[in-house]
């Protein structure tokens, strides 16, 4: 994995760098963990070609405090209210460590730049949004220009 512009990374930039997310398309489940940099492989939600970019991002505990499940989750409403007032295509997805002891819901979405995934997260209070392309994984700081940038892959399983 690449990093540009560590001095400016989250406190938590590590655990983002290594996080996987689960993005559910209908009857299955698409789990994206990184891998190393141009290592990809497996499903990828947007017609190739298109140049377009799915980003990830939650309203679950802002500035990186574990808020109560309560707030959290009018916090991801609001943010799914905004995303649907957008017209944006979007699917369910949860972040999680790679164990899956933490959790976060989230929303993965396809119509938004860098900046805009960036200011949305950060309206948020998020520290960080992924932006998964067919050719990178990335981890995108909402507050500075960090980046990482990583391979991924993508397995396919029956949503529960």
């Amino acid at each position: 994995m690449h990093t540009i512009g560590a001095p400016g990374t989250p406190r938590n930039w590590e655990l983002y760098r290594t996080a996987v997310v689960g993005i559910r398309f209908g009857e299955r489940t698409v789990r994206i963990a990184p891998r190393p940099r141009g290592m990809v492989g497996g499903f990828f939600p947007v017609p190739d070609g298109s140049g377009a970019t799915v980003h990830v991002i939650t309203a679950w505990n802002p500035y990186g405090r574990t808020a109560p499940d309560d707030a959290n989750a009018r916090a991801q409403r609001l943010l799914l209210d905004e995303v649907r007032r957008h017209g944006l295509t979007s699917w369910p997805a949860v972040g999680s460590d790679v164990s899956g002891t933490h959790r976060e819901e989230s929303v993965a979405v396809v119509g938004l730049s860098d900046v805009a995934a960036r200011d949305l997260g950060r309206r948020f209070g998020q520290d960080a949004v992924f932006a998964w392309t067919s050719s990178a994984w990335r981890v995108l700081a909402c507050d500075t220009d960090a980046v990482s940038v990583s391979g991924w892959a993508a397995s396919v399983r029956a949503s529960a």
